[in-house]
């Protein structure tokens, strides 16, 4: 088991919407440079984890631990404060912005003194593009070019950056490959990698496992809103882990179903 500390841990959280529960008794260590991958299909809970661990909804019951303290986040803000960074598909970026505008939308740099305080485009473009590039985006030399223009690997790695810049701890990536070709995607990979090495702990949210296997240190696969595994790195296959994803049953079985239906 890793030395490294849980810098967010969760203990038996329960979420219910009226009488219907969403997630039963989840426990999970989320631990300093570390990638763990949360995996599932469709309609596992993914979403409703996510927006638990960011303080959008808050726990029916069980605990949220904060470097070993009991925290309880009553809004996303609050969530973000401690360091909690969420990064949702495409990149939570503004298309029609700058880069450099996009970086720092809400909390831009400014020159001069009292009412005649401008936005510092110039100081605002420098960071941008430095924070972008010191994660190997090397093409992005332009904070004054919009981000419509930049691929969707380049507009998960902008977010990933902006988030680091401000001081994030946890990340949360939700399927940030998902809508990614196979360069796109391993770029992405290998900003993950980065804010790893730079000592974030980061929750990876997919159901493309060999996404997973590529940069996870730790894994979990949710079924029907419940852990049904949690396991470090080899200790399972792919193709164990797609099974367990399927509910549990094997491939073959269900393939055996599929052929038996095709011809009944």
């Amino acid at each position: 088991m890793s030395e490294k500390p849980a810098i967010l841990e969760l203990k038996n959280v329960n979420k219910s919407f009226g009488p219907i529960d969403v997630l039963h008794n989840i426990s999970l260590q989320i631990r300093q440079g570390e990638v763990l991958c949360l995996l599932g299909d469709n309609g596992a809970g993914k979403s409703t984890l996510i927006k638990v661990l960011s303080g959008v909804h808050k726990p029916t019951s069980g605990e949220i631990l904060m470097d070993g303290k009991a925290v309880s986040f009553g809004r996303p803000g609050a969530a973000q404060e401690r360091g909690i960074a969420t990064v949702h598909q495409f990149g939570g970026t503004f298309p029609l912005m700058s880069i450099g505008r996009s970086f720092f939308v809400g909390l831009e740099p400014t020159k001069g003194w009292g009412p005649f305080k401008i936005y510092d485009r110039k100081r605002a473009n420098e960071i941008a593009v430095k924070a972008v590039r010191d994660f190997g985006i090397t093409r992005i030399d332009d904070g004054d070019r919009l981000v419509g223009g930049l691929s969707g690997g380049e507009r998960q790695s902008l977010a990933i950056a902006r988030a680091v810049h401000f001081g994030a701890r946890v990340l949360i990536l939700d399927e940030p490959t998902a809508a990614l070709g196979v360069k796109q995607a391993a770029h992405v990979l290998r900003i993950v990698n980065e804010a790893k090495r730079r000592g974030l702990a980061v929750v990876f949210i997919t159901h493309q496992v060999m996404h997973a296997m590529a940069v996870g240190d730790h894994f979990a696969v949710l079924i029907r809103g419940a852990i049904a595994a949690d396991f470090r790195k080899r200790e399972k296959t792919r193709e164990e882990i797609t099974d367990l994803m399927a509910g549990g049953e094997t491939m073959a079985d269900l393939e055996a179903e599929i052929e038996h239906e095709l011809h009944a």
